[in-house]
């Protein structure tokens, strides 16, 4: 069973920093775009950075300069390193990515996120 596991979420302080890490488990065959997503109570999901298995990412306006996105293909992992925290990105972050398992068609798979709270 494939799946992707947030975590480093938390609480902390405008200014801050935080790193959140995103694991695939499971056998897989591929990994191709992986993204950060998030959401805060009543509004959508948005789409916070992405970055293809080349490396290219993209930003959301919001975020760009303050965030990272990053991948590791061989530990199977994505992260988004987080810094001059406002406390405008508090939310729920989910790590989304499109997978291809051994037999099966890609597909995109979802975390069950992480909190990420900024305190003002």
């Amino acid at each position: 069973q494939v799946q992707l596991v947030e975590s480093g979420g938390g609480l902390v302080q405008a200014g801050g920093s935080l790193r959140l890490s995103c694991a695939v488990s499971g056998t897989i065959f591929s990994i191709n775009g992986m993204g950060w997503y998030r959401q805060v109570p009543g509004k959508e999901r948005e789409l916070v950075a992405t970055v293809t298995r080349g490396g290219s990412t993209n930003y959301a306006d919001s975020v760009k300069g303050r965030f990272t996105i990053s991948r590791d293909n061989a530990k199977k992992m994505v992260y988004l390193q987080m810094n001059s925290l406002e406390p405008e990105d508090t939310a729920v972050y989910y790590c989304t990515g499109t997978l291809t398992a051994y037999g099966q068609l890609p597909k995109d798979y979802w975390g069950q996120g992480t909190q990420v709270t900024v305190s003002a």
